[in-house]
């Protein structure tokens, strides 16, 4: 049964953020278990490191005023999908679908969209995977499925978010249009970047494994 809540008080708000917590502290430990078992299979981390957060009231309220629903608890749940968000910082761009793919192969966690802006960035230039999964946290009275986005990004993408989110904070009405064409051009270099190191690292390993084999 997915989360659903009716507005009666701050027991019902308490109970929603300790569900939305929950879902996270399942995920990210779910995504420790795979980057160990990968680790002792593979000699490899696919993960550098993981983030994670739940939006705070303020952000809430003013998403839902932004797409034009009332403030309630229940729209909360049923059309904020990003409440509960976790991102995974990788280091190549073929480690952002091998960890999308582990995530998917969960057996308890259920894919219910994906938006791939690494194959069609958005106009900004902005790159990352982005999934909305339902995962079950288990109440002491009830399953209940919780809709947490995870985003899987390459750690020069990051920056380039990270960067991108402050310059629009600093012009919330509109972004300079020199300031834009500047952000689009460094998202292209950091796009070649990580090709170039993605090929770079291929090369690397393919030499390693030629060598190990002819010192076997």
């Amino acid at each position: 049964m997915e989360l659903q809540v009716k507005d009666n008080g701050a027991d019902s708000w308490e109970e929603v953020m300790i569900i939305y917590n929950a879902a996270l502290k399942e995920i990210y430990t779910k995504l420790e278990i795979l980057n160990d078992e990968f680790q002792h299979v593979h000699k490899y981390n696919p993960i550098e490191h993981i983030k994670y957060r739940v939006k705070t009231p303020r952000s809430i309220v003013k998403k839902l005023k932004r797409h034009g629903y009332e403030s309630t608890l229940e729209n909360m749940v049923k059309y904020c999908n990003d409440i509960a968000g976790i991102r995974i910082i990788c280091d190549y761009t073929s480690d952002i679908y091998r960890i999308a793919d582990m995530i998917s192969n969960q057996s308890d966690i259920k894919v219910v969209a994906i938006k791939d802006y690494i194959a069609n960035p958005k106009p900004s230039g902005y790159e990352s995977y982005h999934m909305i999964v339902l995962i079950p946290v288990y109440l002491s009275d009830r399953i209940v499925d919780a809709r947490v986005e995870i985003q899987i990004r390459t750690i020069a993408m990051d920056f380039w978010a990270s960067l991108e989110h402050k310059i629009q904070y600093k012009f919330p009405g509109e972004v300079p249009q020199h300031i834009q064409e500047q952000l689009l051009e460094n998202a292209q270099m950091v796009s070649q970047l990580d090709a170039k190191m993605m090929a770079l690292n291929e090369e690397i390993r393919k030499i390693a494994g030629e060598e190990g084999e002819e010192n076997e």
